[in-house]
C-alpha cells in the first residue's frame, strides 16, 4: 500500500519545531526477562501527553527475547506494536489472537480490562521492534477491549520524489491516510526512511506534543543534531507548521506526535487512570477475575 508523491503533494513547513533535549533511553528488562531500552519514560508522560511510553528492542541474541511476555493485564490505555523485524504471538482472554511479523503492527485498546501475552515464535534470529502506549481519555478508559493486527502489506505509506519513504502507522501525512485514526489524541506515527543527503517535512499542528527517535543513522533538525538510538524531543512553538529532518547518511526514524489530553495521570504498573480511586478499583477488578 505504497503511494508514490508528486511534489505538489509533499508538505511545505515554513516555521519548523527544533529540538528542545536529546534523551538517552534507560536498559531494563521487562517480561520474563525480555531485555529493552525504555525510551519514554515515566517522568516524561506530562511533557509528551498523550504518550506515556516507548520501548525499543533489538537483539540478535534469543536469551535476551526468548521468555517474551506471558499473561498480564492492562486498563485505561492503548498499545501499539511495531515489528521491524521476528515473529511475536498475541493471545488475549478476549479471545482475539494474532502473529505480528516483519514490518506489521499491533494495535490493542485495553479499555476497561484485557489480559494478554506477547510471546516470540522464533528460537533464533532478530527481533526488533517498539511498542507505544498511549493514554485514552477518562471517558473512554472504560471502553470495551479492542484489538487489530494490520501486516506490513497492508500498511501505507508513500515515497517522496527525493525517495524519502514513509511508513504510516496513525495519523494522516501528506495525504496518506494511516492504519489507525484517533479523533481525541489525533496520533502522528510515522516509520521515515531517508537516503543519505535527503530531507522531509512534515507538517505539526502548533499545540501537539511530538518526539523523534532515530533508530538508525543520524539526524539534523536545524542546528541540532540526533544522533543514533537518541530521542529528540520537540519544542512546543506557537509560530512553528511542522518539523524538517535532514541527514547525510542513510536514517530511519519515529517520528511521533499527539493532541495532550490535559488530564491526570495515574499510573500503577499496567494500569492508567486519572486517580488514586479509579487505580485501587482496577486492581480490585483484576485480583477477582473482572477482567
Amino acid at each position: 500500500m505504497t503511494t508514490k508523491l508528486n511534489i505538489s503533494q509533499t508538505d511545505q513547513v515554513a516555521h519548523p519545531r527544533s529540538v528542545e533535549r536529546l534523551v538517552s533511553g534507560m536498559a531494563t528488562s521487562d517480561g520474563a526477562g525480555v531485555k529493552l531500552t525504555r525510551v519514554l519514560t515515566q517522568p516524561l508522560q506530562r511533557r509528551l501527553d498523550p504518550f506515556l511510553m516507548l520501548d525499543a528492542f533489538l537483539s540478535d541474541d534469543p536469551s535476551d527475547y526468548i521468555g517474551g511476555f506471558p499473561d498480564h493485564p492492562h486498563r485505561g490505555f492503548e498499545t501499539v506494536t511495531y515489528m521491524i523485524a521476528g515473529n511475536l504471538r498475541h493471545r488475549d482472554n478476549a479471545g482475539h489472537e494474532g502473529l505480528l511479523q516483519n514490518g506489521g503492527v499491533q494495535w490493542m485498546v485495553a479499555g476497561r480490562g484485557i489480559i494478554h501475552s506477547e510471546m516470540p515464535e522464533q528460537e533464533e534470529g532478530r527481533m526488533e521492534g517498539f511498542q507505544l502506549w498511549l493514554n485514552l481519555p477518562a471517558g473512554e478508559k472504560m471502553c470495551p477491549p479492542w484489538y487489530r493486527d494490520t501486516p506490513a502489506s497492508e500498511l501505507p505509506g508513500f515515497v517522496t520524489p527525493e525517495g524519502v519513504a514513509v511508513k504510516v502507522i496513525a495519523g494522516v501525512s501528506h495525504g496518506v491516510t494511516g492504519a489507525e485514526v484517533r479523533s481525541r489524541t489525533a496520533p502522528l506515527y510515522l516509520d521515515i526512511h531517508l537516503p543519505a543527503g535527503q530531507s522531509f517535512a512534515q507538517a505539526l499542528p502548533a499545540g501537539h506534543n511530538a518526539f523523534i527517535y532515530v533508530y538508525r543513522g543520524e539526524l539534523r533538525l536545524g542546528e541540532s543534531a540526533v544522533p543514533e538510538k537518541k530521542m529528540a524531543i520537540l519544542t512546543n512553538d506557537a509560530a512553528a507548521d511542522g518539523v524538517v529532518l535532514k541527514c547525510n547518511v542513510a536514517t530511519r526514524a519515529l517520528l511521533i506526535a499527539g493532541q495532550p489530553l490535559n488530564e491526570p495521570i495515574a499510573q500503577h504498573g499496567p494500569f492508567v487512570m486519572n486517580t488514586q480511586q479509579e487505580l485501587y478499583e482496577a486492581v480490585n477488578d483484576y485480583q477477582n477475575g473482572r477482567f
